[in-house]
């Protein structure tokens, strides 16, 4: 009888991966105190960290051949619970319309609900990809700290940051509308 001896390097790096989600689920809280605390220097570390951990996992995932359906299906409820709490924040702070950001998170729990149903947990598209990378540029631009420049230059960031989100929300139902005519021709009977 051969045993094959597994490479403990090759076991790790899917809790890496999954260590990183889920670290990444973990931030939403923090992310949310120091908005409220007001300290945007905190929460604009803590959302770039969130992003990186979101670029990592899938890095490594693809790179080691290691997407699981675990990692698929908590991937995206990771950004959710990261970025949802800044996007209403931005409501509350009155920077965007409430409107908009009650369409951006009717989208994501749907978009969210119907690929959670595949085994998969159905890999994101390329637009979704672009949604999710300018909503957090969005948040970070929107909520640029007032002590990181001149108060022309901030107005410059802030600017920036409205020009993304109203970019975000375009992808945003342009990649549902996508996503749902997808899902029509899949389940043709």
């Amino acid at each position: 009888m051969k045993i094959k001896l597994i490479n403990p390097r090759h076991n790790t790096w899917p809790k890496i991966i999954n260590g990183l989600t889920l670290f990444r689920i973990l931030l939403g809280l923090p992310v949310i105190f120091m908005l409220n605390k007001g300290n945007n220097d905190i929460f604009v570390l803590l959302i770039l960290i969130g992003g990186l951990t979101d670029f990592l996992d899938g890095y490594f995932a693809r790179k080691y051949n290691h997407q699981s359906v675990f990692g698929a299906k908590l991937d995206p409820l990771a950004d959710k619970i990261l970025i949802l709490g800044p996007m209403i924040w931005l409501a509350h702070e009155r920077l965007v319309p409430v409107w908009a950001i009650w369409l951006l998170i009717s989208r994501e729990l749907l978009i969210t609900s119907w690929r959670s149903d595949k085994k998969s947990g159905g890999p994101a598209s390329f637009q979704g990809k672009c949604k999710t990378t300018l909503q957090f540029v969005s948040i970070i631009l929107l909520l640029w700290p007032q002590n990181w420049g001149s108060a022309n230059t901030i107005n410059n960031i802030n600017s920036i940051g409205y020009l993304s989100f109203w970019l975000c929300l375009f992808l945003t139902f342009s990649s549902a509308i996508k996503y749902i005519i997808n899902q029509k021709d899949d389940h043709r009977y």
